[in-house]
Formats: C-alpha cells, sequence, structure tokens
C-alpha cells in the first residue's frame, strides 16, 4: 500500500485542479518572514490555515520546488492514517480487523486521492483519524489515567487538525462523541473532567496562531476570514464581497454523496455494502461484539448528514468520515472468520470482477496513450513492460481471490483483492502518470513566457488562481494584475494600466482544452471523430477585446489536452508613439 500512495505522490508532477495554487503557497511559505498567513503570489490566502504549507515548505526549503518535495509530507500522513485506523480496529476486534481496516482506508478512491493531492485534506485526514483513536481509547476506558491519555490524545491531533483546515476537523470526532453518547445512553461522559482537560492544548495551539494572525498587517480582517466567510460561509450564505461568497461555488444538491458514495469506496463498495447487510442482522447481538460497529456508524453517519444539508459540496469533503466505513470493513472481516454466507460469499466474487473489469479499462488507457504519444516517449520498452507486469498482476491477484472465495477461503481471497488493487496503481497507473505530465506541464508555460517577456513589465489579465500560482512561482513574483471576471470594466482597467506602463506585455488565457494532433489523428483513423473534442480556434488571433487596447499576439502557448495562453503585446513599440 505504502507502495502504490508513493507512486501516485512522487510519480506526477503538480495537476490542476488546485494544485500548482498550493504549491505557490507552500513555496512562498518555505521563504516568506511572516508565517502566520499563507500567501498566494504575495496576497493573503486566508481559506485555510498554514500548517500543510509550513511543512510542505519546509520540505521544499530543503529539498527544491519539485512536486516530490512538496508532496514528501503526503506519504506521512497517509502511513499515520492507516495506522491509527488500523489501532483502533484492532483494539476493538483484534488484528484481522485491524489489517483490513488500515488496507481499506489506505485504498477507497476517496482516501486515494486526498493522500496523493497537494491539499489541507491529506493532514486533516490524518489529524482526524489520529482524534477518532484517541476518542475510542478515552471513551471506553476503565481507568482514569487511560481516560485522560486518550481525549488528551484526541485534542492534541483536533489541534494539528484544526491548524491544517481550521474547525471542519472537529466535525467527525465531535459528531460522533456525541452519538455515541446519545446511542449508548452514557450521559456521564458528559461530565468527566478526563475529556475536557485536554482542551488546555487546543487553546494553546490555536489561540497562539490567531494572536500572531491578529498582530500581523490586517490582521482582524485576515482572521474574519479564516473564521466566518470560508467557515460559516461553507455552509450557508454570509454577507461578504463576491470573491469571498464561498457558497457560490461548488453548489449542493440533494442527495449529491449519497449518490456519488460508490464512486468513493471503489472499489470496496459491494463490500462495504456487505458489511451493513451484516451489521443490521446482527443488530441485537451482544452489545460488546457490536462496540466497533457503532462506533464506526458514529464517525460516519452523522457528518455525512450535516455535509448533505450544507450549501456546498465536494467529495473532499466526506474523506475525513471514511475511518468509519474502513472500521466497518475490519469488523465484517472479522465476521468472516467465524462464519459467512452467500451475500458475504458474492459480494468478494463481485469485486472480483470489478477488478478485472478495472484491469481491462486500465489496458485500453494504456495502449490508447501508447499509440497517442508512441513518437515522444522516451522509453517505450520501459513503458509497455511495467503497464503490462500491473495488469498481469492485477488479474492474475483477481483470478485468486475470486478462487480463493469458491474455496470458502476468505482471508486469502481479501489479501487477493487488495494485491489487485495496488497492481493496478503501482504497474499502469505509474506509466500513465508520467504522460499526463505533458498534459498539466504549466512549469514549460511559465518559463516559455519568461523568456518571451524578457524584462518587459507583464501584465495578467483576469488570470485564475492556477494562473497566478504558476506565474509566481516559475515567471516573476511581481506582475501587473486585472482581476477576473473579464468585464467592460476590467478591460477598462487594462487599458489603464497599459498607459502607465506601454511597454508592458499581456498574459491572458484562451478557451477551451484543444486535443493534441496526435490524439485527432487516432480518432480520425478509427472513425471515433465525435468522441473527439473539436479543436478550438486558432490562437493565432487575438482575442476580440484586444483590438480596441491596439494588442497583438506575441506568442501562444499551449499542452496537449491541456490549457492555453497567449501573449500580447502592443502594435507598435513604445518609442514610436
Amino acid at each position: 500500500m505504502a507502495l502504490a500512495l508513493g507512486i501516485g505522490i512522487f510519480g506526477r508532477g503538480y495537476w490542476t485542479p488546485d494544485e500548482p495554487r498550493e504549491a505557490d503557497i507552500a513555496w512562498r511559505m518555505s521563504w516568506q518572514a511572516d508565517k502566520a498567513v499563507p500567501l498566494l503570489a504575495g496576497e493573503a490566502f486566508c481559506e485555510k490555515p498554514p500548517l500543510a504549507y509550513w511543512v510542505s515548505g519546509a520540505a521544499i526549503r530543503a529539498l527544491g520546488a519539485d512536486a516530490w518535495a512538496a508532496r514528501l509530507p503526503n506519504l506521512l500522513y497517509a502511513l499515520v492514517t492507516a495506522l491509527s485506523v488500523g489501532l483502533i480496529g484492532r483494539r476493538a476486534c483484534g488484528p484481522i480487523a485491524g489489517a483490513v481496516a488500515a488496507a481499506a482506508i489506505g485504498t477507497f478512491l476517496l482516501s486515494y486521492q486526498a493522500a496523493i493531492w497537494l491539499a489541507t485534506d491529506a493532514p486533516l485526514q490524518a489529524s482526524v483519524a489520529v482524534a477518532l483513536s484517541g476518542l475510542y481509547v478515552g471513551f471506553y476506558a476503565d481507568r482514569t489515567a487511560i481516560r485522560l491519555r486518550g481525549y488528551s490524545c484526541m485534542h492534541a491531533a483536533l489541534a494539528v487538525g484544526f491548524l491544517s483546515k481550521s474547525a471542519a476537523a472537529w466535525m467527525v470526532p465531535t459528531l460522533a462523541f456525541l452519538t455515541l453518547v446519545l446511542w449508548e445512553r452514557r450521559w456521564l461522559e458528559l461530565r468527566r473532567w478526563e475529556l475536557y482537560a485536554g482542551l488546555a492544548i487546543q487553546a494553546v495551539v490555536i489561540l497562539t496562531w490567531v494572536g500572531f494572525v491578529y498582530l500581523g498587517s490586517d490582521g482582524a480582517d485576515h482572521l474574519k476570514v479564516f473564521f466566518w466567510n470560508n467557515l460559516a460561509g461553507r455552509f450557508a450564505h454570509v454577507d461578504a464581497p463576491e470573491q469571498l461568497q464561498y457558497a457560490a461555488a461548488h453548489r449542493n444538491t440533494p442527495g449529491k454523496y449519497l449518490i456519488e458514495l460508490p464512486v468513493y469506496l471503489w472499489p470496496w463498495t459491494l463490500l462495504v455494502l456487505a458489511a451493513i447487510r451484516r451489521a443490521w442482522t446482527r443488530r441485537g447481538a451482544d452489545p460488546e461484539r457490536m462496540r466497533l460497529v457503532r462506533f464506526a456508524l458514529a464517525a460516519f453517519v452523522p457528518t455525512l448528514a450535516v455535509l448533505s444539508v450544507a450549501a456546498t459540496a465536494r467529495n473532499i469533503y466526506l474523506a475525513p468520515a471514511l475511518p468509519g466505513l474502513a472500521l466497518l470493513l475490519g469488523w465484517w472481516a472479522r465476521e468472516l472468520l467465524v462464519a459467512h454466507d452467500r451475500w458475504d460469499a458474492a459480494a468478494l466474487i463481485g469485486t472480483a470482477v470489478l477488478l478485472l473489469l478495472a484491469v481491462t479499462v486500465a489496458g485500453g488507457a494504456v495502449l490508447l496513450i501508447a499509440a497517442e504519444s508512441w513518437d515522444v516517449l522516451a522509453a517505450r520498452g520501459a513503458f509497455l513492460a511495467v503497464s503490462a507486469a500491473g495488469l498481469l498482476a492485477g488479474a492474475m491477484c483477481a483470478v485468486s481471490a475470486w478462487r480463493a472465495v469458491r474455496q470458502g477461503v476468505m482471508p486469502r481471497a481479501l489479501v487477493g483483492l487488495v494485491l489487485a488493487y495496488c497492481a493496478l496503481l503501482i504497474g499502469p497507473a505509474s506509466q500513465i502518470y508520467r504522460r499526463v505530465d505533458a498534459w498539466q506541464d504549466l512549469a514549460s508555460i511559465g518559463r516559455a513566457v519568461g523568456h518571451d517577456a524578457l524584462r518587459r513589465p507583464i501584465i495578467l489579465f483576469a488570470p485564475d488562481e492556477t494562473t497566478r500560482a504558476f506565474m509566481d512561482m516559475y515567471v516573476r513574483t511581481s506582475v501587473g494584475l486585472v482581476p477576473a471576471p473579464m468585464t467592460p470594466a476590467s478591460v477598462g482597467n487594462l487599458r489603464a494600466q497599459l498607459a502607465l506602463a506601454p511597454d508592458s506585455v499581456v498574459v491572458t488565457q484562451l478557451p477551451g482544452r484543444g486535443p493534441s494532433p496526435s490524439l485527432l489523428a487516432l480518432g480520425r483513423r478509427w472513425g471515433l471523430e465525435r468522441l473527439v473534442p473539436a479543436r478550438p480556434p486558432s490562437s493565432d488571433q487575438a482575442p476580440p477585446w484586444a483590438a480596441g487596447l491596439q494588442l497583438r499576439v506575441a506568442d501562444r502557448y499551449a499542452l496537449p489536452n491541456g490549457r492555453r495562453y497567449v501573449l500580447l503585446e502592443p502594435e507598435r513599440p513604445a518609442s514610436s508613439r
């Protein structure tokens, strides 16, 4: 599992969306003097507290600004998450439950995405997992010292989680605790001093950071964005400027999380359904034997309910609650050792079939990429050999798991399924990542713009956060800016800036993501023109608003199947005016 995670963490560059922005913030944090407030292209970025940027910034300062260095801490976050969830399962139901829970939380598709992505979600998930481990120890302790130790661990983890992604870190453990109190009618737990003693840890850590923010430049305004616009504004509409209306983006829809949940849990969706069914059929069993089921559901269901009624919705918001379903799988795996029925066997066989289908799809993707990129692949033999080895290993492990189910050897079936999935993440995925890097190589555009602009002033016209980030990292840290959106007023703003610096060049993004020429050729060869996106208008032509500002195209930049930009300059040299 660590190797599969390492491929996703270290085997690719910065990808959109979000990673170029996060990389620029971490890069800035590696050398900026004031560490309390993150900066995006030199401006305060108050969406998230700075802990994740501190850690990635330290890695960048020590190892350089490459993507693998910035993501190096993610491997630690992922392993901490898996080990914490595994420890809960082991304490509750033994080593089999612990191993399966750890493997599940490391390989759920949504957990894998959170772990390999440069963002604040990986440290948040790790913090929540450690907090849940402390909560389990404290809630079910039979001695004061153990209870104090467990709850103190929970508070320390929540302090770290708060500095990663604000009060979102509190949601899963707090709702889990309250749900357990109601479910088990343990009202005394609310009055235990051990539960509240650890609040001092949170207070010291959080208030120290808040104090540094407040004492800095525009501290009160920054704190308002941190704690009001970006926190309350995720769940409801608040009175704020347009650029701080976070509820306006990623709008929620009824049932969104439930509809998408099977994808989040892939490839273990059928196993989770089997675990839920078995938990329902055993609901009247010994309460001690069902303890982990109660804890698992308390860690997941309330958070799912709260997120379902929030104003905004992104799949990653649910990642901190996934330890609950991983623990449920751990309990189910322990029960398989006692007895299994046809529904359990059907879930295991169905998962093996899904993985075999995934092998087929991954093989098709490898062949398509090989055909589309054969002329630019530097190591064609290695590309095919590594991909084929991963596909073959995945298929063999899935078939082995299928046979183990038919023979009634359930532990071997579980191991086979995990190995099959990891083989796909290690073999073909590692090669696909390398090719997708060419579609996401914004650093090359940044270096080209820096070379073409030379010492001339640069004005970014209506850039998004990604554009500002890679221009800041790869071109220069001081540029002119006409903020988005693109409106008649912004065109007037650009006219005024050009009047003050008439030798400036303008960089703006062009619409569309045209396919590479080789992909178009493949579409024509195979008669699939309708499935290939149409080529966008040629960037030889300047944007419509450029003519009124007397700007012409100086150069253009495009990534295959990726973003497109244009560099504009005045039609006449400034000296001739």
